[in-house]
């Protein structure tokens, strides 16, 4: 499914984006032709976050009336939270742990920021391809190796800096690491420009599965079994076991990885009845979530309401009962 066409132009955009702090007010009393405009951050173009965020765009607009949403690409979570913070989106894709540095003031945040939940979504699984030649078979072996660590301010990036540094490795002197997204990543795994990447995504993540398709038996995965007790050990439960099926990629085996959930998060201050009716709409509609992403599957009204430390929004705390 492909994001809506932007109805407006790019200067009238730029105006009504936001929904935090005076911005989200003097947009409330703006709307486009066809209704109020709500900004939707998500993430690289060939990740599960921007197809995602495309299908919720286009429900929005289908079903929230009054209002017309976009998606727009990012550099994802960390970029996504700052931008809901600074109020040039509405909505925000972020990974967990990112979103929980944030409202602790950790790591690329400097002090607590005023993000909340609409929504605990699927599960990201951290992949790490290498070539076959690279002789790349845990992550220690990246050392000395040509690396891609993800967009700068993303999810990804957080999570590879932190997988490096638990196999004992400085990211900025024992690997060639280059900051790039994944589909600069890729067209490089393609070309010979690098040894590895390092991804975290829902299953499937059509950027992978390129790769894997053009590349065959020459693209391995690295399990990442060894490194989960020490990342657990410096940053908590945030970080789980899972496994990448065989099946996913059309692997020779399943693939030990490290797994971390999804948030879709806003401001603190977005109306109430408006952050009641995305969540709601999330669930009423969740078929047609499945259909653009396989990984909208794992969200449940069960699970949503898990998004600790992040508090939920008190409007989906009213439609969830969280």
């Amino acid at each position: 499914m492909r994001v809506l066409s932007i109805v407006v132009a790019a200067a009238l955009a730029a105006a009504l984006t936001g929904c935090g702090g005076d911005r989200g007010a003097e947009r409330a009393e703006q709307s486009t032709g066809a209704g109020k405009r709500l900004s939707i951050a998500t993430g690289n173009t060939t990740g599960v976050y921007y197809i995602l965020g495309g299908g919720l765009a286009d429900l929005i607009t289908k079903h929230l009336p009054g209002y017309e949403a976009t998606a727009e690409a990012t550099g994802a979570s960390v970029e996504n939270i700052q931008r809901v913070v600074k109020g040039d989106s509405d909505i925000g894709f972020s990974l967990a742990d990112s979103a929980a540095d944030a409202v602790q003031g950790k790591g690329a945040f400097t002090s607590p920021q005023p993000i909340r939940a609409i929504a605990r979504l699927y599960n990201n699984y951290t992949q790490v391809v290498a070539t076959a030649d690279s002789g790349i078979k845990t992550i220690a072996d990246l050392k000395g190796k040509r690396v891609s660590t993800g967009s700068p301010n993303s999810g990804t990036e957080v999570i590879a800096l932190r997988l490096l540094k638990a196999a004992g490795l400085d990211p900025d002197k024992d690997v060639t690491r280059q900051a790039l997204g994944l589909p600069e990543s890729v067209d490089a795994m393609k070309s010979g420009g690098l040894d590895a990447l390092i991804w975290s995504g829902g299953l499937p993540t059509p950027g992978i599965t390129d790769l894997t398709t053009n590349l065959k038996a020459e693209a391995v995965f690295v399990p990442l079994d060894d490194v989960l007790p020490k990342l657990q050990a410096e940053h908590g439960q945030v970080y789980a076991a899972g496994s990448i099926g065989k099946d996913v990629y059309q692997a020779p085996a399943d693939v030990a990885t490290v797994v971390v959930p999804n948030l879709l998060v806003v401001n603190e201050s977005m109306d109430a009845a408006l952050a009641e009716s995305i969540t709601k709409l999330i669930f009423d509609h969740h078929a047609d979530l499945v259909a653009v992403s396989k990984a909208a599957s794992e969200i449940t009204k069960e699970n949503a309401v898990k998004t600790d430390p992040v508090q939920l929004h008190d409007g989906a705390k009213k439609y969830l009962g969280g």
